[in-house]
């Protein structure tokens, strides 16, 4: 097996399986104290690594929250947030994206080939941008961050992200928040999309954690 990071899917949905809706405001999906579970999290791993859809959509900045874990963290002789990593096949992503213009750590952009060129253009001076195939390979991507000493890589989604790390056998661990509500809505993403998974009824995960945070629970599950 190709040397590749310790991968941690992290994502909270409702109890119909929706990760947001339809509108332009982002749905909380979690609370106070997921949220600092999550921080805790981050400032554990070496890369966080988003979808580009994520990027437009939501505008995350990827950043450890807390003052105390990035001194902990610039004590052990790390930056203070992790890499930041995300994918993409067409390229099209805002330079101007907080993704891009917060935190001083190392930002990744991993492109189908067909768009590597264009994208190395749109983000120089604040991305390094690799060609990572035609069609975009995921084993390429965890192979290149192994090289550059990423050993744990929290994947935050979105839905299509998730999916694809799913389907390929190539998740270890899964951080799965659940709010009390229902979506419902058909045109919101979903936690994940169809394919075939590793793991369904006669290779089921192993749940590792059950654990109420306020409203929500966490679920926590060992794939390999």
């Amino acid at each position: 097996m190709t040397q590749r990071p310790y991968v941690l899917l992290s994502v909270a949905m409702s109890v119909d399986g929706y990760i947001d809706d339809a509108t332009d405001r982002r749905l909380l999906l979690s609370n106070d104290a997921d949220f600092d579970r999550v921080d805790e999290v981050r400032a554990g791993v070496d890369a966080i690594l988003v979808g580009a859809n994520t990027i437009r959509r939501d505008n995350p900045r990827l950043l450890v929250r807390s003052a105390a874990r990035r001194e902990k963290r610039v004590a052990r002789g790390l930056p203070e947030s992790p890499v930041k990593v995300t994918l993409t096949g067409r390229g099209d992503l805002d330079r101007d994206a907080r993704f891009f213009t917060t935190g001083q750590v190392e930002k990744i952009v991993y492109a189908a080939s067909p768009a590597a060129d264009r994208t190395r253009e749109q983000l120089a001076g604040v991305a390094s941008v690799v060609d990572a195939g035609d069609p975009l390979d995921l084993n390429t991507v965890l192979a290149d961050l192994a090289a550059r000493g990423i050993r744990r890589l929290m994947v935050e989604g979105g839905g299509a992200i998730h999916t694809r790390f799913l389907t390929a056998g190539l998740v270890d661990e899964i951080h799965l928040v659940i709010a009390p509500f229902f979506v419902g809505d058909p045109a919101a993403p979903r936690f994940v999309g169809n394919g075939a998974f590793p793991h369904h009824a006669s290779h089921q995960m192993e749940l590792a954690e059950a654990r109420q945070l306020g409203d929500v629970v966490l679920l926590r599950y060992l794939l390999n």
